[in-house]
């Protein structure tokens, strides 16, 4: 199963993410499929750059996201479209 997650890169006690699309079996800062954006804790999650055509291929095709990604997500406004996308094709 492939989640979208946060990697942690960074030094000691300066911490800074990326959002990734993994599975969900591999290490945390393991391998990953394909990075999607990037976060920054210090600018808040709003601030978090994501590219919304890479998210939503991965949430189209199954992707679970983590709860600190889905919060990201729904900030930006991403998972507003990825549903209104969703009841259309239904």
């Amino acid at each position: 199963m492939v989640k979208l997650r946060l990697t942690r890169i960074g030094r000691h006690k300066d911490p800074f993410f990326r959002i990734v699309a993994s599975d969900s079996r591999s290490a945390r800062d393991g391998r990953i499929i394909e990075q999607i954006g990037i976060y920054d804790p210090a600018k808040g999650a709003k601030e978090a750059v994501i590219d919304e055509e890479k998210a939503l291929k991965w949430l189209q095709n199954g992707a679970i996201p983590s709860d600190s990604v889905r919060a990201m997500l729904t900030a930006k406004g991403i998972i507003a479209k990825f549903n209104a996308a969703k009841a259309k094709k239904n």
